[in-house]
């Protein structure tokens, strides 16, 4: 939970599967009901990555659960690709990234800012097998050294 009660959603699996090379923060066009759900955390951003369509940003693969006290008659579908908003020179920037050197956009984190829903996005190149086993013994040896030290 972020200090004003609402929740932080993370995307732990993008830390795992990517290296991140560049950090963004975007807005996200939702519906009001929507913004409801994010506000009870009801967010899954795990498997989700983000593509251009016409020169705009949408995240595709979040899933934002249906509003459980929300009118019956306006529904949505929770995986349905979302808008990001970010100001035109950025989208170039990250576009021309995405096409000449093979990176790819992923969703690190969905919080609050005031009252808007933002989107933490990261420009990432995916980890081989093998980096991951690098990081995985690299985590298990100062966690090892740090219980030593506490020792």
């Amino acid at each position: 939970m972020s200090p004003a009660g609402r929740p932080t959603i993370t995307n732990r699996r993008a830390r795992h599967d990517f290296e991140i090379l560049t950090r963004y923060e975007a807005g996200i066009e939702l519906k009001g009901s929507e913004v409801k759900s994010v506000r009870e955390g009801k967010v899954d951003l795990s498997g989700s990555y983000c593509r251009f369509r016409d020169g705009e940003l949408f995240l595709i693969g979040a899933t934002i659960a249906p509003y459980d006290k929300a009118s019956t008659h306006e529904s949505y579908d929770p995986h349905r690709p979302r808008k990001l908003l970010l100001h035109r020179r950025e989208l170039n920037r990250l576009e021309q990234a995405v096409s000449q050197r093979g990176l790819t956009i992923v969703p690190l984190k969905m919080y609050f800012k005031g009252h808007l829903v933002k989107v933490e996005i990261a420009l990432a190149r995916g980890k081989k097998i093998y980096d991951k086993r690098e990081a995985i013994k690299k985590r298990e040896f100062e966690r090892r050294a740090s219980r030593i030290k506490a020792r």
